[in-house]
């Protein structure tokens, strides 16, 4: 398949609102009120909205409570950042290489957007590890990505699919890599944020699910994004909706999980209070299948259409008020209803 060609600077003889997603023509002059996408201005809103920065939550609690928590917990802790800190590194660049190829600026705007919130991420993981560890303890975290087996294989199958994008793009490349995004911030990042939470409903480390919250916010935002991203593709590119793909996306999914539930198995197992494995293991592939199912997909797991951490929606929840987290005190959550659309596939 031909390889792309990247946005031009700019183009006096192109409309302003883009011919197409990719491989089109723009003016590449960005006016919200012409652009080709109805979804694109309001998904900006709703990016804008979230805007936080790390410097707005107290972390002196946290600093004072790490030492009390116990070895597993810390032990955890330590290496879930690590691999938070490597993926939202590696994510702000595959989306700025991707952003050169889309020819509409609407998408190209809201890539940027997208960026500058991961890089905002990876500060957060910066600053809290400041807060709680010395500088030599964070050094070694940040080289955890490099020697730990299991995560440098969970990381690499991410990295193989965006390295086949970024060393020859096309079509067919940037449908695969979206894949592997969905993957990256749909799924991967799922076992560890629950860590989080369930410190947190135990009233431990709740500045730090406090970040995880924000981030967990702009993350489904990004998915919404990405799956709208691979939708239209398909849609102007009709040529790629194969049933290969079809069985690549499925296969990818299948594969994420097992990865994903080993790195769980392999970091908490049955060592935290509140956890339980086996039904981590089946929200895992809840979540597997909502996602592939954004991407316009049938679930892959039939067995698996209910959430089995219905505690976690309190938290992960993307409409949180900022105020109960800043008042940094024990929350009290509605009790999660049956029919809300969350909980069920």
């Amino acid at each position: 398949m031909d390889r792309m060609h990247q946005r031009k600077l700019y183009d006096v003889k192109a409309p302003n609102a883009s011919t197409a997603l990719i491989n089109g023509r723009s003016s590449n002059v960005l006016n919200w009120d012409d652009v080709r996408f109805s979804w694109a201005y309001p998904l900006y809103k709703n990016m804008l909205a979230n805007f936080w920065t790390p410097f707005e939550i107290n972390m002196t609690h946290d600093a004072k409570q790490f030492p009390s928590l116990t070895e597993g917990e810390q032990e955890a802790f330590k290496k879930i950042i690590g691999l938070l800190a490597f993926l939202d590194s590696i994510q702000t660049d595959y989306t700025l290489r991707v952003a050169d190829y889309l020819t509409d600026s609407s998408m190209a705007a809201l890539m940027s957007v997208l960026s500058f919130q991961e890089v905002v991420h990876n500060q957060s993981y910066s600053y809290v590890l400041s807060s709680i560890v010395p500088k030599a303890t964070q050094d070694e975290i940040y080289e955890y990505w490099k020697h730990d087996p299991v995560l440098r294989e969970r990381n690499e199958f991410i990295v193989n699919g965006y390295e086949d994008f970024v060393t020859d793009p096309t079509p067919e490349t940037l449908a695969k890599s979206i894949v592997y995004d969905v993957i990256l911030e749909g799924l991967n990042f799922y076992s560890g944020f629950a860590f989080f939470y369930n410190l947190a409903r135990h009233q431990k480390m709740v500045s730090t699910s406090t970040m995880i919250n924000y981030i967990n916010r702009d993350e489904q935002l990004h998915v919404y994004y990405f799956t709208n991203l691979y939708k239209e593709l398909l849609k102007e590119n009709p040529e790629l909706d194969t049933e290969e793909l079809k069985q690549f996306v499925e296969e990818a999914f299948m594969k994420a999980t097992d990865l994903e539930i080993e790195w769980f198995r392999y970091i908490i197992g049955n060592k935290l209070d509140g956890i339980d494995p086996e039904e981590m293991e089946s929200y895992l592939k809840f979540m597997a299948n909502k996602r592939i199912k954004q991407l316009g997909y049938e679930a892959i797991y039939p067995d698996h259409r209910t959430n089995t951490m219905r505690w976690i929606k309190a938290y992960e929840d993307v409409n949180a008020a900022k105020s109960d987290f800043f008042e940094q005190k024990s929350r009290q959550y509605a009790k999660v209803s049956s029919d809300n659309g969350f909980d069920e596939l």
